[in-house]
């Protein structure tokens, strides 16, 4: 007994444990200062879920920016609101402060699997560097302000990579089936990351080898998302009768139709036609007349407005700074990631490249839609691990260097 109370104090008082502890703390503490020592503001996203979550409550109807039955938006965090109003009682309480401060339970569990990830692919070092960045990074403090879907996908899209990565790992029926589910509940949060499943099967196909065991894990997957999205694609087949597996808004692709964000640039007379007929004509238009314009909106241009600078949450005063100069962290977060990124591809059969991978494919598809910083948001805790990768390398060769000389000056003083 003696013996196993020493171990569990020896490992509690392990500098890396210690480290740790102690970026989790902080952490937690930057995020519920925030929360209460500001007032945050109400973009029109969240004002359109406040109504559509009343409307649901009080009338038992499920729609965006309408009375009748839609699938604009998928049900992931409309119903989560949904469940916080009802235990806030929402008709004598403002329900956002239990939402903001569930966001920041979110954003915890968000930095721990950031955490377990990093440490998976680098070692503890990793994990820790990793957390650490995170921590103390701006939007992931100002986030959990806003009432809207990006605390609980980035939980969620960590948790999937993170058991994605274990059924690379362990080939399992089981690990499949459950890296499938949280693949479905992350599509019904935002659905633009349906794609993921594909290519990270995909990915570990050309990695592994084994065409048949590589679609039995993928199908497996398959079916687990199937068994959470079903409530939604039957709900939509009865209510609605027709087949919507995530959502029916065109609002942003339509809107990435114009380069710049020039709304009134008149390429296209848009009188009597739906959005879709705008989008398709403006395509056809854009890139047979405007070449030159619409190749490098749709490439070098979006791609420049995501990453560019940091999402700023939904607003608030006064401003809360984390840290300065948070834009050139957030640069340097980019520039690291992206290094690791071009090195990791030159030797890419090992699991860390899944990040790239995924990364890679998120950002080609948004290129589709209308460019936003807060698109950058579920994709930074990628470009964190893989910084922290490089970090902790360094960490370890100049261990070995150390490690190196020490044996030299011992051999020569024997």
């Amino acid at each position: 007994m003696f013996t196993d109370h020493s171990q569990w104090l020896r490992r509690l008082t392990n500098p890396k444990i210690v480290l740790c502890i102690f970026i989790f703390v902080v952490a937690f503490y930057i995020r519920i200062d925030f929360v209460k020592s500001v007032t945050h503001h109400m973009p029109h996203d969240s004002v359109n879920y406040d109504i559509m979550v009343r409307q649901l409550l009080e009338k038992g109807v499920y729609a965006y920016k309408s009375e009748e039955p839609n699938a604009q938006v998928t049900p992931g965090y409309p119903l989560l609101m949904a469940g916080v109003y009802i235990l806030a009682d929402y008709k004598n309480h403002d329900p956002f402060p239990f939402i903001r401060y569930l966001q920041v339970l979110f954003s915890m569990v968000t930095l721990w699997l950031v955490y377990l990830t990093g440490r998976k692919l680098g070692g503890h070092w990793a994990g820790i560097f990793a957390t650490g960045v995170m921590a103390v990074y701006p939007p992931f403090i100002w986030a959990n302000g806003a009432i809207l879907t990006e605390p609980l996908a980035a939980m969620l899209f960590m948790l999937y990579v993170y058991l994605q990565l274990i059924v690379f790992e362990k080939k399992t029926a089981l690990s499949a089936l459950l890296a499938g589910a949280v693949f479905g509940i992350l599509v019904l949060t935002r659905p633009e990351f349906l794609i993921l499943i594909l290519a990270s099967y995909a990915f570990f196909w050309l990695w592994r080898g084994k065409a048949v065991r590589v679609l039995k894990l993928l199908l497996l997957s398959m079916l687990g998302a199937f068994i959470v999205l079903s409530p939604w694609i039957i709900r939509n087949i009865v209510t609605l009768h027709e087949f919507v597996l995530a959502s029916t808004q065109v609002n942003p692709f339509v809107a990435g139709t114009y380069p710049d964000k020039n709304y009134e640039d008149g390429m296209v007379d848009r009188r009597g036609k739906t959005q879709m007929e705008v989008a398709k004509e403006r395509l056809e238009v854009g890139f047979t007349e405007h070449t030159w314009t619409f190749v490098k909106w749709y490439t070098v241009g979006k791609t420049r407005y995501i990453y560019s600078r940091m999402f700023f949450g939904s607003g608030h005063s006064p401003y809360y700074a984390v840290i300065p100069y948070g834009t050139m962290y957030h640069r340097g977060i980019i520039g690291a990631g992206l290094l690791v990124a071009i090195a990791l591809l030159r030797r890419w059969r090992r699991p860390s490249v899944l990040l790239v991978v995924l990364l890679v494919v998120i950002s080609i598809t948004r290129l589709a839609f209308v460019p936003e910083y807060r698109y950058n948001f579920t994709a930074m805790p990628l470009f964190i691990i893989l910084g922290s990768l490089l970090a902790a390398t360094a960490v370890d060769y100049m261990a070995r260097r150390r490690a190196t000389k020490g044996q030299s000056f011992v051999g020569e003083e024997f």
